[in-house]
């Protein structure tokens, strides 16, 4: 048996607090808007976080390439829809678009996700799992995620301190608190004047 995919869509009010100085989405507000719609988009298809749970699995994020026309502003209508584009033997791809009032795709998204056994925090085969997964043949864009090579130079460093409520509830700093991090990482003067258009992420450990 295999199930019958279709794409999830949420709608969403971008509210004061998820906006930062100049009246932009923020992008752990946004990192947090597509963790949101792909977890509800797993359990809505059968393979969500209670169905992981019983089976002793979780879907952990490992990559992310994001790609920005534009970030939506306070008090906008954005539809986020999200689907499962491929499976893997340790995972799978999970496609997202952003879309404004007027049905334009303000921002594309790609993310792989691996299936890991909770208890020995190893990578487990998808179809060991969930035989039935099933992916909708459509892709926003290439998801050939590539080795992101090392910083050897830095023109900054910044030291994180890991708080308390960076820790969700599987126990480890969340997918979304990490392009925060890498944002402080640029001069205040800089992140003032600019507006990200892509943002790639690779959790390596």
């Amino acid at each position: 048996m295999t199930i019958q995919v279709f794409k999830y869509r949420k709608k969403y009010h971008i509210k004061s607090y998820e906006v930062d100085c100049h009246g932009f989405l923020r992008i752990v507000s946004l990192m947090n808007f597509l963790q949101e719609a792909a977890v509800e988009s797993a359990d809505a298809l059968g393979f969500g976080f209670e169905k992981c749970r019983d089976k002793g699995v979780v879907w952990v994020g490992s990559n992310y390439l994001i790609k920005i026309s534009r970030l939506p502003k306070i008090n906008e209508h954005i539809i986020i829809d999200t689907w499962p584009a491929e499976g893997k033997l340790w995972g799978a791809i999970r496609n997202f678009t952003i879309k404004d009032e007027e049905d334009n795709i303000i921002v594309r998204a790609t993310s792989q996700w691996v299936l890991i056994d909770f208890a020995r925090r190893r990578p487990v085969m998808l179809n060991k799992y969930f035989p039935e997964y099933n992916f909708l043949d459509e892709k926003v864009m290439d998801d050939d995620f590539h080795k992101l090579s090392q910083v050897e130079n830095p023109d900054t460093i910044k030291d994180i301190l890991v708080r308390y409520d960076d820790i969700d509830i599987n126990n480890h700093v969340n997918n979304a608190v990490y392009p925060l991090w890498a944002s402080e990482g640029l001069e205040p003067d800089y992140r003032m004047k600019h507006i990200p258009s892509e943002i790639e992420v690779c959790f390596k450990k």
